[in-house]
């Protein structure tokens, strides 16, 4: 199984240990990037990727890296520790480049045979709301089946962290692996993603035509009866 991991900054704390530890269990190929090391450009809100395409943004040379890897992995593990209760600023300028992968614009068919797990850890509070923050892009793109994992780890530093708290992560990576492992293989959309590929759908159907999402779909036989998450 080849695993992606977004770690949403670029030292190797709490959440950095989670994720390596969930990648480890799950075996196979492991690639990690470090936000804002290995990526730091934020979004220019030029809409230059709706009206063509990702390739065509400003940064895509820095970013096709990390594009690449998310596209070619089976797992991809998204983490990053709550900054004042939200995921990291460098995670979410990450994710904003990525818009016109979001099922209503042209999603990539390759999501629907992924499956992706978000982590978050806090010293206190705000780990729903960080965990959230992330999961909204990784449904929106279509990706087959994402979990959450959070733990508030009551500590600064990984060396800080209270040994029932440590017990907790072991026991919670060494299942969620299992589950990873035991769908590995299986294809299609997550409930969110697929009714909003419905909902546009229709849209196109019915109403003005918006390009070039209208022309990507008409290319790919969306309009008709082929669908991302049966498409390879």
């Amino acid at each position: 199984m080849r695993t992606v991991i977004i770690h949403g900054q670029s030292h190797e704390g709490s959440t950095c240990l989670a994720a390596r530890e969930l990648a480890h269990n799950v075996g196979g190929e492991t690639q990690e990037f470090f936000l804002p090391r290995d990526f730091d450009a934020p979004c220019l809100g030029c809409y230059t990727c709706f009206r063509t395409d990702l390739t065509h943004c400003p940064h895509y040379g820095r970013l096709k890296p990390l594009a690449d890897a998310i596209l070619a992995a089976d797992l991809l593990i998204f983490a990053s520790p709550v900054y004042v209760y939200h995921a990291t600023g460098q995670m979410m300028s990450f994710l904003d480049h990525f818009g016109t992968w979001w099922v209503v614009h042209r999603p990539r068919p390759e999501m629907a045979h992924k499956q992706a797990i978000v982590i978050a850890t806090a010293a206190g509070g705000g780990l729903k709301s960080t965990a959230k923050d992330i999961a909204d892009s990784l449904e929106m793109w279509g990706v087959r089946k994402v979990y959450r994992l959070t733990f508030g780890v009551q500590a600064s530093r990984p060396a800080e962290i209270p040994p029932r708290i440590q017990a907790r992560i072991h026991a919670q990576t060494g299942r969620m692996a299992r589950r990873i492992q035991s769908g590995a293989g299986k294809t299609g959309y997550n409930r969110r993603a697929k009714r909003w590929f419905h909902l546009i759908r229709f849209a196109h159907l019915h109403f003005a035509r918006s390009e070039p999402d209208f022309s990507s779909w008409e290319k790919a036989g969306w309009h008709g009866k082929r669908r991302p998450w049966t498409d390879r």
